[in-house]
């Protein structure tokens, strides 16, 4: 929270709105006060506000009343309640209006901070969101999900296909082959778009916590707990819950996760009460789960339950097709204002050549590092730091250039450019050296040269 943000405080009582405002301005937040609905909502109307803290119950329009006033004019402000009457009705009702969450009086500081904390991380997560919702928009039905390969097209028509079915969808694919990019582009598709998409990655999560992280807990419901927090079921609630690494998931946490799917309804730990959930549950890992079943690391019937759908995705050095197109995507991500920073051929069919034994987040990286590290618009082979991983069959036997050729489906004539202009770039511009490597004439490596120039003019 070291943002400074704008909170308003509203609460008729001036002794309790002056010593919240004061405990904000302590911990480094911009905050106002107001005595009651009406001036706060016209602040509203006039400026934005990361956040409102409000009393509950106030003479004239009430904090419930005031929330729904906010949530028609600025959806996106979060608005934490105050109340002294605290049970469980009040805290349905204030979710129903449309509150993020609610605190009972006497409260302490780390309480009223904790949950403004979430409010900005919830807020966060909805920014995020929609920012996807419009690139999803404005790039088609796939968002981010590049490929020209025959396997992420089949992946392509999958979704399509499935994108507005309710159903589980286990994601399976080697790390870095972009899981989460798929769960994205799968949510952003289908009917549940206008709603969150909230991840998680249980191996980022001691077990211990994770639990409360998924369900939620109740004030006092362990040591540290000391304010009710909503878990991410709820979080995502008409939405979808993406899971990742579930392969890493304790067999504990395993069998309450079935529970939920079975009953759709989450009880927060220390909780007496279970609350209905609307959530479509998509998950990934990358380990095999027939082994891991076979080993009793995981529970075969929670995996029927989550590969309702399957997907994999193969590792990118099977689909070569999809390494020019996604080498071009990702160098405009990160080119920003070098906008001129291309590949060149060469540079390419080395990116081509190569294992990619970390996939996709491997390829991003060296394009990254080349544009950080690379002088000049045109990057080349020798500005990719790729040391000795292109891919080889043991000695050197131009497989690897091969390759590259035949997915391209290129011609005899520019396979012979193509390697003269890798013989180059080795050289470094040496035609002498590199006529002698070829074993021609440098003159007819001139030759050679001028009519590939005309042929890329004409």
């Amino acid at each position: 929270m070291s943002k400074r943000r704008r909170i308003l405080v509203v609460d008729d009582d001036d002794a309790m709105r002056e010593m919240v405002v004061s405990l904000l301005a302590d911990q480094g937040f911009e905050s106002e006060g107001r005595a009651g609905a009406e001036p706060a909502l016209e602040e509203l109307r006039d400026h934005e506000v990361d956040a409102v803290v409000s009393d509950i119950r106030m003479p004239g329009q009430s904090g419930l009343e005031l929330v729904a006033e906010i949530h028609a004019l600025r959806p996106e402000t979060p608005v934490v309640l105050m109340t002294a009457f605290g049970s469980i009705d009040s805290a349905v009702e204030a979710m129903r209006a449309g509150a993020f969450d609610y605190i009972t009086k006497p409260f302490k500081r780390d309480e009223l901070l904790l949950t403004l904390e979430r409010a900005f991380e919830n807020r966060a997560l909805v920014e995020e969101n929609r920012r996807l919702r419009r690139a999803v928009d404005r790039t088609g039905s796939f968002g981010d999900l590049i490929g020209a390969s025959p396997a992420m097209h089949e992946i392509f028509a999958l979704i399509r296909k499935v994108a507005d079915n309710g159903s589980s969808v286990l994601i399976t694919g080697e790390s870095g082959t972009g899981k989460e990019v798929v769960a994205r582009t799968l949510h952003f598709a289908g009917s549940r778009k206008d709603r969150p998409f909230v991840p998680i990655n249980c191996t980022a999560i001691p077990e211990g916590l994770l639990e409360s992280e998924l369900f939620g807990h109740v004030r006092g419901a362990f040591t540290g707990a000391h304010a009710t927090k909503r878990g991410l079921f709820e979080e995502a609630n008409g939405g979808t819950l993406f899971l990742d690494e579930i392969g890493d998931m304790g067999l504990g946490l395993q069998s309450k996760l079935l529970r939920v799917l079975q009953d759709r309804e989450i009880r927060p730990v220390g909780g007496n009460h279970t609350t209905k959930v609307d959530v479509r549950i998509v998950t990934a890992t990358n380990k095999d789960l027939e082994k891991e079943m076979d080993a009793g690391h995981f529970r075969r019937d929670l995996f029927y339950r989550l590969n309702v759908i399957p997907i994999h995705i193969p590792p990118l050095r099977d689909r070569p097709e999809d390494i020019r197109p996604l080498a071009e995507a990702l160098l405009a991500k990160h080119a920003g204002d070098a906008r001129g920073r291309r590949l060149s051929g060469a540079a390419m069919e080395r990116l081509m050549a190569c294992p990619w034994e970390g996939n996709a987040r491997e390829l991003e990286n060296v394009i990254e590092r080349a544009l950080a590290l690379s002088d000049g618009d045109l990057i080349e082979p020798g500005d990719l730091p790729l040391g000795g991983e292109a891919r080889s069959t043991g000695p050197d036997d131009g497989s690897s250039l091969l390759r590259g050729a035949v997915a391209r489906r290129l011609t005899l004539h520019e396979l012979g450019d193509l390697y003269i202009e890798e013989i180059l770039s080795q050289t470094r511009g040496n035609k002498v050296q590199a006529a002698r490597i070829l074993g021609i004439n440098r003159r007819t490596l001139y030759r050679r040269g001028e009519r590939s120039r005309a042929t890329s003019a004409d």
